[in-house]
């Protein structure tokens, strides 16, 4: 398959900018295991698709105020991204300027120079902060990293819901957008229902909305992301299975972090950095159905849920979507998917 084949067309009105003033008030779209149409639902209506025992799978990384602006010597505006703190005083960013800063370049913000350009990791900038660390400096000076589709500046309200309730490993640049649909009342509901819960961390990075440049998806080169699955989590997969229950990941950096730590053939505790690439083709290992947000069109997370749900079922779902007017992305409305499940005969190769 080719990146023009997860093509579809996306009104702008349909991009929410803005949260719904209560987390669970979106809609859901549901698409179940061996349906061909989708079903429209509430969010709150999730505990009802859920089976007592069913284990959902939450990413509790918390997003960084990683965005600070800045003023180089020569007056120019800067704009940083920090993609990730590799130790308190160094971090690597992406920078916008209208000249890029050359190594030894101080940047001041607030009046003061604050951190150093010291060299260059492919698209990246590796930084140095002269004072204070990077966790200081982007409490005090940073902004939410709202996405790019976004097109306002970060608000107040956005330090709060542009993160989850369970958020607590601090090190994403963009929410797991998931999971922005569950408050306390929900999460509880769910423990009510006897529906188990457990934590994976996956940092979501800026790749994450990096466009698939190349129409031959063998050619496009995966954006990196840091995650830990640790045994207790494996332990618990293992008990849902043996129970004959579902392992159900909220969002894709759920699916995508699980799927890591199973390419070997069975989950095992992982620890480190993936470049795992999921489309049509590969043969999932351990997550059975997933709550997940709408997609950009041909963006490896659309190319994720095709594979996951299967590509013409998936495509309809997001004809049916925008036909309905859903909200899309980060703030927007959600979906519940089943896992395709075909005979095996009819599957196409194996994707590693």
């Amino acid at each position: 398959m080719r990146r023009s084949d997860f093509h579809f067309e996306l009104p702008d009105e349909l991009i929410a900018q803005y949260p719904l003033a209560e987390r669970a008030a979106s809609r859901l779209l549901v698409l179940e295991a061996g349906a061909e149409r989708p079903s429209d639902r509430r969010f709150l209506d999730l505990p009802a698709l859920l089976r007592p025992n069913d284990l959902l799978v939450f990413n509790n990384t918390r997003v960084m105020r990683a965005r600070l602006f800045a003023i180089k010597e020569t007056g120019g505006r800067v704009e940083l991204l920090i993609e990730r703190v590799v130790e308190p005083g160094v971090a690597l960013a992406h920078l916008r300027a209208s000249k890029s800063p050359k190594p030894g370049a101080r940047l001041s913000i607030d009046g003061v120079p604050r951190i150093e350009v010291i060299g260059r990791d492919d698209d990246l900038f590796r930084l140095r902060a002269l004072d204070d660390d990077f966790a200081v400096l982007m409490e005090r000076f940073g902004h939410m990293p709202l996405p790019p589709y976004i097109t306002r500046a970060d608000e107040a309200a956005d330090e709060s819901r542009y993160q989850t309730v369970y958020a607590r490993n601090a090190g994403a640049v963009a929410a797991p957008t998931a999971g922005l649909h569950f408050d306390e009342a929900l999460l509880d509901r769910l423990d009510a229902r006897g529906v188990e819960r457990a934590e994976i961390t996956l940092h979501v990075g800026a790749g994450t909305f990096r466009p698939v440049r190349v129409d031959d998806l063998d050619q496009h080169h995966m954006h990196s992301e840091w995650l830990e699955v640790d045994e207790a989590l494996c332990a618990r997969v293992a008990e849902t299975r043996a129970r004959g229950a579902r392992v159900i990941a909220v969002g894709t950096t759920s699916v995508r972090a699980l799927e890591t730590a199973a390419a070997g053939g069975e989950l095992r505790p992982y620890r480190g950095e993936s470049r795992l690439f999921i489309r049509p083709g590969y043969r999932f290992r351990v997550v059975d159905a997933m709550v997940t947000n709408f997609h950009l069109p041909e963006s490896t997370l659309l190319m994720l849920v095709c594979a996951f749900a299967g590509y013409q079922r998936m495509m309809a779902a997001y004809r049916h979507a925008v036909a309905e007017r859903y909200r899309f992305f980060s703030y927007g409305d959600a979906m519940f998917l089943a896992a395709m499940r075909e005979d095996p005969s009819r599957q196409p190769p194996l994707i590693e």
